[in-house]
């Protein structure tokens, strides 16, 4: 036996370490494949689907039920509010929030929308108007502001990921 020791097969480390580098050249998605042990094949997604998820959100509003919105969100959200100068990065706070928020009874209307899809994301950016109402005199403001949702398929199911919203900044545009 030579100074390098034979492995589990007889191969010799040199040997062992030609071939994994042969088949790793020869065929790149394996050692990535083995490499990523939680890579996933792409959901089916079109641009129809993404845009079908604020029906969703603005069903769930409707609710008046925080738990309800908060389902709609990954484990590990980012939840950036128009009325609320705290990031919401996990789902308690991201409740918490909406547990407030939700007494103005919000409806949502977009307004300009532009949709990008990848393999386990898919965004929606644009503007949007949220009625609000306020509930001790019944009055309607429409608040017109920007938004990002960006989703993540997670539990086999499309979830808000990142949400940003934040009033537009130039009045009456």
């Amino acid at each position: 036996m030579s100074s390098l020791s034979k492995g589990r097969f007889g191969l010799s480390f040199t040997v062992r370490l030609a071939l994994l580098s042969a088949l790793a050249a020869a065929v790149p998605g394996v050692a990535l494949a083995q490499a990523s042990p939680h890579r996933h094949a792409c959901p089916v997604v079109s641009q129809a689907m993404v845009e079908s998820q604020f029906a969703r959100f603005n069903d769930a509003w409707a609710t008046g039920n925080p738990d309800v919105v908060t389902a709609l969100f990954t484990n590990e959200p980012v939840l950036l509010a128009t009325v609320s100068n705290t990031p919401r990065t996990t789902p308690a706070l991201v409740r918490d929030y909406f547990v407030s928020f939700l007494r103005s009874k919000p409806v949502g209307r977009i307004d300009t929308s532009t949709v990008e899809i990848d393999c386990q994301t898919a965004s929606r950016l644009g503007t949007w108007t949220v009625t609000l109402t306020d509930a001790a005199t019944g009055a309607k403001t429409d608040v017109r502001a920007r938004y990002s949702f960006i989703y993540r398929y997670e539990g086999g199911d499309w979830k808000i990921d990142h949400l940003h919203s934040s009033m537009m900044p130039e009045a009456g545009r």
